[in-house]
């Protein structure tokens, strides 16, 4: 690796072994007045590196070296760069890259996160509105550096450690943001469903917003983690009748929920209040089944969220530090065969409830 021209990654260069990676060296996209470099610490291993790597969402492009929950050390910036220097520590999530022109629908009312022309973190090229980064690929982090722009580039709190903040960043934002756009707070009824990646951060972001957290989950098994997490209400889905108790009492249910297999839509549409709103985050490859009469009875409605603004990013990561909140994170050091047993674990839900790669010191170059 020669930088700042190369970098290294992990990088799965065959979809039909997509657990396995192996270790190369590539060209990051050109570097803009406006971009930072990272040297990687850490980052998180997220359940969208396993749809996309495992072709489950659509077929990536190879080599593909996914991760979008890193964290590291500033090691170069763009002449026009404003917020960040050298040696500071700082994070970047899911996305790289928007127009974040003023005449933009979403960018100029701090809805950057749905511009028609983002660049995810990977397995993404960077369009001709991008300028002379125009056809650049972006490759993620499981890799020595990555190239963002500062926009999408977020100092992180002293007090909060690597491997605990860097699920954050995209399992956090996520969670995060519908929490807050629909009035999360004192007095109100949040429904979190599923206990994950995702779902145990929307569980503590909720009790810290001061909402009553009603959590969701299909057996018993994750009941005292639940309330560990922050839960008032603890409702298994696999009772039958589980809805009776709580039908229209919800101002609006959070969803992290994986996969729509045996998932009762309906029943969960019955919780809400009227005019309450059902908001999936998380992302099923295959799609919920749900009839109009279930949302006739109560005035429901069913929506989704998009990773989160940059002053939500702000505002979760000051809420983070400020009350203690971490990542339940279990550290593994990047190399092949950690990426590996990583993936793996996501991929079967075999973890509490996220995996974070570190040691990159010890991997590369």
């Amino acid at each position: 690796m020669v930088y700042p021209k190369t970098f290294q990654g992990f990088a799965i260069t065959d979809l039909s072994k997509w657990t396995e990676t192996e270790l190369i060296e590539y060209e990051p996209k050109v570097f803009d007045d406006y971009d930072v470099d990272i040297k990687i610490d850490a980052c998180g291993i997220c359940g969208s590196d396993v749809h996309t790597a495992s072709s489950g969402w659509n077929t990536p492009a190879l080599p593909l070296v996914v991760g979008h929950e890193v964290v590291g050390k500033v090691v170069a910036v763009g002449p026009k760069v404003t917020e960040f220097k050298v040696g500071d520590r700082v994070g970047c999530g899911a996305q790289v890259w928007a127009c974040l022109k003023k005449t933009c629908p979403a960018c100029s009312t701090d809805n950057e996160v749905y511009c028609p022309h983002w660049v995810d973190t990977y397995n993404c090229t960077y369009p001709p509105e991008s300028g002379k980064s125009a056809g650049g690929k972006a490759m993620g982090g499981y890799a020595s550096h990555i190239r963002v722009h500062e926009y999408f580039t977020f100092h992180i709190p002293e007090s909060l450690k690597n491997e605990d903040v860097a699920p954050m960043l995209c399992a956090g934002i996520t969670t995060y943001s519908p929490l807050v756009r629909n009035g999360a707070g004192p007095g109100v009824k949040v429904g979190c469903v599923s206990i994950g990646g995702l779902g145990h951060f929307a569980i503590m972001w909720a009790k810290a917003l001061g909402a009553e957290v009603y959590v969701f989950s299909r057996g018993e098994k994750k009941r005292e983690d639940a309330f560990k997490l922050g839960a008032d209400h603890y409702i298994a889905t696999g009772e039958k009748g589980w809805n009776e108790p709580i039908k229209m009492k919800l101002d609006f249910i959070v969803s992290s929920a994986n996969s729509s297999e045996g998932f009762d839509l309906g029943s969960y549409l019955s919780c809400l209040k009227v005019g309450g709103k059902f908001i999936s985050v998380g992302l099923p490859e295959k799609p919920f089944n749900v009839g109009p009469g279930s949302f006739i009875a109560n005035a429901s409605s069913l929506s989704s969220s998009h990773l989160g603004s940059r002053p939500e990013m702000k505002e979760m990561l000051k809420l983070a530090a400020e009350k203690g909140i971490k990542a339940w994170n279990e550290p593994i050091a990047i190399s092949a065969a950690g990426v590996k047993e990583g993936l793996e674990k996501c991929h079967h839900n075999n973890v509490k409830y996220r995996v974070v790669l570190n040691e990159f010191d010890k991997a590369f170059d």
